[in-house]
């Protein structure tokens, strides 16, 4: 693993327009949805050059991730260090009951920026957040279960809160509780 030393720092003008383009692609989604952000809108509205923001976040899931940011980033404070049962001092079933239950409602919150950034790619639903939620899940079914594979376990309960799939269930008519009564279900087979 590399350490860098002295990270780079943002300079202050581009600080300034990763703002100004966040806020104009928050306010395009929140008018239009996801359908209306256009990388030639966003950087109109945001007053930059569309270079640069193709420079900056590379295509449109790209600039979905870095709105989908701050709000992972307080999930993810939530669940490592929040109060229970999501963050510690649960036990394991309740803080994976909890987890469950605030990743849906998490995903569903952002549904259409998430479904956008998890099918840009074959495989970009995986990686960053989703590796710390399986990490997380995984170390909470250890404790739950010893001695069973809690790392096919944690897919396993992950599985329904990919965005594509929940966004499919939602359109279909199924309901959030709907899924977090199946979790639980699920939950209760494997917990003892």
């Amino acid at each position: 693993m590399d350490v860098v030393m002295n990270p780079r720092r943002e300079r202050v003008d581009a600080a300034r327009n990763r703002m100004k383009i966040l806020a104009a692609a928050a306010d395009i989604v929140a008018a239009q949805g996801v359908e209306g952000l256009s990388m030639a809108e966003v950087a109109a509205a945001a007053g930059v050059g569309v270079g640069t923001l193709y420079r900056r976040f590379g295509d449109r899931s790209g600039l979905a991730y870095a709105l989908i940011d701050e709000r992972e980033r307080e999930f993810q404070a939530a669940f490592i260090e929040g109060p229970p049962p999501l963050g510690p001092g649960a036990d394991a079933p309740a803080r994976i009951r909890g987890f469950l239950h605030a990743l849906a409602d998490r995903t569903v919150e952002q549904l259409d920026l998430l479904v956008m950034a998890e099918t840009a790619t074959p495989f970009a639903r995986f990686g960053g957040a989703y590796d710390g939620y399986h990490a997380h899940l995984s170390m909470l079914v250890t404790q739950a279960r010893p001695g069973a594979d809690a790392y096919v376990l944690a897919d396993a309960l992950l599985a329904p809160l990919a965005a594509p799939l929940l966004a499919h269930r939602l359109r279909g008519g199924v309901t959030v509780e709907r899924v977090k009564a199946g979790l639980d279900d699920l939950l209760a087979a494997f917990t003892p």
